[in-house]
């Protein structure tokens, strides 16, 4: 079986690396022939943990495939994928559906009689009908099957997510597609992974419903740490005691500046707007959309009032990415609240273990450094805002020499009342009773 990635964004190249280890024969397309080339010279262009050692093995083993010449590729592959970008379109907050569109055309130019066609990127409910009929139309009498298998990825984690899944959803309408993916997805059959067959309106609400809740459950105990925050209670405590209820859960109840990232903040307002458009308000959902924007809002306020209040002119941001283990900086708080500090008039300097590169074209103003300690000398306030490795054992004893005030603000909760022993930090958590100076 030969199979075609379209698109080798993060989904697509994870995706692609990750088949071509289960053994079949793997090209990934893209259009950006820069893209195309650094991966052929072996370099990863995402950064994520694991996957340069994959890339590299299976490209050795010639499994694994990049150009930028989709029509050979479709014209010869059995099961084609499309895993291009569907950002949120302007304005009304749906998906940007065109590159799923434009890929899809390409693809019924070219494809062989009997071809299965996969939508593995998220799209809102309707689109594999949707394309379906597009590409029938373009290619009438010519047989091809249609599926919806959308992806559980985590930043950080992907490669892991993708070889051990919780499960796979695949939507259908009709026996071969099905059967297709089953051999596709053969590998995980040893590990007894669940494939959940279904339709293919079912699968794509099932990815935005996934997501949506996830989404709510940050928004959720992100409003238990204000209520901490009022009545001397521990957002950490909390979250711990709710977490072993198994009806809960205890992921995603991690109290911080709000979620960010490629998936969280465009699904739910994608999920929303088609809630409006099919006269089903997801109303849930539209309040964690707005709530999420002002959380941010209300960190850098955090942040601004206490310079304001101490005479501080300048803040130390460690971590742009929105999550560790990534160089993902796409809708990440670092963006929304960078920009309100400086225009508040405070001078930033950051640093990030991977994102520098994404983040200084859109970050204009912002001293880049080396190191933590490189960005905290002379700051007056220190933000910690990605809880990277590299930030979880800082010598704050360090950190507090080289600062020139001693506000530390870890919007992460990643320290401890015993951490900050004898720094003479002033310390500011979320959703926790411990603020205020530590001798």
């Amino acid at each position: 079986m030969k199979i075609a990635m379209i698109g080798t964004g993060y989904v697509g190249l994870v995706s692609g690396v990750c088949f071509a280890e289960f053994g079949f024969q793997v090209t990934c397309v893209d259009k950006n022939p820069a893209i195309i080339e650094r991966l052929q010279a072996g370099e990863v262009t995402i950064y994520e943990p694991g996957l340069d050692e994959l890339l590299l093995r299976n490209a050795r083993d010639g499994r694994l495939v990049f150009t930028t010449d989709l029509e050979t590729t479709v014209a010869d592959a059995d099961v084609i994928f499309i895993a291009v970008g569907t950002p949120s379109r302007r304005g009304d907050g749906e998906a940007d559906l065109q590159y799923i569109y434009a890929a899809a055309d390409e693809i019924a130019a070219a494809m062989k009689p009997g071809a299965v066609i996969v939508i593995k990127s998220t799209v809102v409910v309707g689109t594999n009908a949707d394309v379906r009929a597009r590409i029938g139309k373009a290619r009438p009498g010519v047989a091809f099957s249609m599926v919806s298998n959308p992806e559980f990825l985590r930043e950080g984690s992907a490669v892991e997510d993708f070889l051990r899944p919780d499960r796979v959803v695949v939507g259908v309408h009709d026996d071969a597609g099905a059967a297709a993916m089953k051999r596709v997805y053969r590998p995980l059959y040893l590990r007894e992974t669940p494939m959940i067959v279904t339709t293919l309106e079912n699968a794509e609400i099932i990815k935005y419903a996934a997501n949506a809740f996830l989404a709510m459950k940050v928004t959720f105990i992100n409003e238990v740490a204000d209520l901490c925050e009022k009545t001397g209670g521990n957002v950490q405590d909390v979250a711990r005691a709710i977490g072993m209820d198994n009806r809960i859960g205890s992921k995603f109840l991690h109290a911080g500046p709000g979620f960010g990232g490629s998936c969280f903040p465009k699904d739910t307002r994608a999920y929303a707007a088609t809630g409006r458009k099919m006269n089903a308000p997801q109303t849930l959902i539209e309040q964690v959309v707005t709530i999420n924007e002002q959380r941010k809002r209300s960190m850098a306020t955090r942040v601004i009032e206490a310079a304001q209040k101490n005479g501080e002119k300048s803040v130390a941001v460690l971590g742009i990415a929105f999550k560790p283990n990534t160089d993902d900086i796409r809708e990440s708080p670092a963006l929304d609240i960078i920009p309100v500090l400086q225009k508040a008039g405070l001078a930033v300097r950051a640093h990030d273990p991977e994102a520098r590169v994404a983040a200084e074209p859109v970050l204009p103003g912002v001293t880049w450094c080396k190191s933590a300690y490189e960005a905290v000398e002379g700051a007056g306030i220190t933000v910690l805002l990605t809880e990277w490795n590299a930030y979880r054992a800082l010598d704050l004893k360090r950190v507090a020499n080289l600062m020139s005030g001693n506000l530390l603000f870890d919007l992460r909760n990643v320290y401890s009342a015993q951490d900050l022993d004898g720094t003479g930090l002033e310390y500011h958590s979320v959703g926790r009773p411990l603020v205020g100076k530590v001798s």
